[in-house]
């Protein structure tokens, strides 16, 4: 079980896993399948990130994920924490803004920590 001192980097993904803007959907897909992960960084001049959900929510509304970019379903100015920041804050700060997953940045993105690694470490 976690102490109340554990923080962020303990327990983040890294290093964090990207893809392109331009890359499609399905491409998109099969890299987080592909590492077990739901949700990637994009790289753009802020931090930006496309999960799993954004995929099957585009695919749910008719979008082509053959045709469709990463860069129309991402969600951009994401929230991000510092990897020194205590695990208890960033459940705090997913329970507060209804996310999942928050980049971990110092200085440039460093990993990424979700609801479920959180949840296996408080529990």
């Amino acid at each position: 079980m976690a102490s109340a001192q554990t923080l962020v980097s303990d327990v983040m993904s890294a290093p964090i896993e990207t893809i392109s803007p331009d890359a499609t959907l399905v491409e998109a897909a099969k890299a987080m399948r592909e590492k077990d992960i739901n949700a990637l960084l994009v790289p753009t001049t802020e931090v930006a990130i496309v999960t799993s959900t954004d995929v099957l929510d585009a695919i749910a509304t008719g979008q082509d994920p053959e045709e469709t970019p990463v860069n129309a379903v991402m969600t951009e100015s994401v929230e991000t924490v510092p990897p020194e920041l205590r695990l208890t804050e960033a459940a705090a700060m997913m329970e507060t803004f209804g996310i999942s997953h928050l980049p971990v940045v110092d200085d440039d993105p460093v990993g990424m920590v979700s609801s479920t690694d959180i949840t296996a470490q408080l529990s």
